[in-house]
């Protein structure tokens, strides 16, 4: 298993910051390769067990997604259980930390097992290089979507 991590400083409280992170269904609103994340059927909104679908601008990429551990304000672990994209499993950890009354870390853990055995073990350290700058810039747009409410998927109007 492969692992990456990537942390971003956020000039705001801890809870704005965690509050961006727990509206599960609105990651859309920040992450600039999803444009949907609604919950799947019969999901809890956030907490153990909440499901939701992100589906990228792409519109043919999708990864489903679980949170499988959470602890308010500290932590949420979510896992990948299905997509198309060439991975075997995957997970994502966001450990959350008060630097200040007004300033906060998020930092993300990737694992992952790339599909296609031998061959996929191989492309690892392209995969991560690739990983590495998404997940920068997913948390580089969040703290722009907290520090200033840049959203890139702006909410459609109901």
């Amino acid at each position: 298993m492969a692992e990456l991590v990537v942390t971003q400083t956020v000039k705001a409280p801890l809870a704005e910051l965690w509050r961006s992170w727990d509206r599960f269904d609105e990651i859309y609103r920040f992450n600039p390769v999803i444009n949907q994340s609604p919950l799947l059927p019969r999901s809890t909104a956030t907490g153990l067990g909440a499901e939701r679908v992100c589906k990228h601008v792409d519109g043919k990429t999708y990864l489903k997604e679980r949170i499988i551990g959470y602890q308010p304000e500290e932590h949420i672990v979510v896992d990948i259980f299905e997509a198309n994209v060439p991975l075997k499993q995957a997970s994502v950890t966001l450990d959350f930390e008060a630097l200040s009354a007004i300033e906060s870390r998020v930092t993300m853990r990737f694992s992952f097992t790339p599909k296609f055995g031998l061959l996929g073990r191989l492309m690892i350290p392209l995969m991560k290089s690739q990983f590495r700058k998404n997940l920068a810039g997913l948390l580089a747009a969040n703290a722009d979507f907290v520090e200033n409410g840049v959203e890139t998927h702006p909410k459609m109007a109901a």
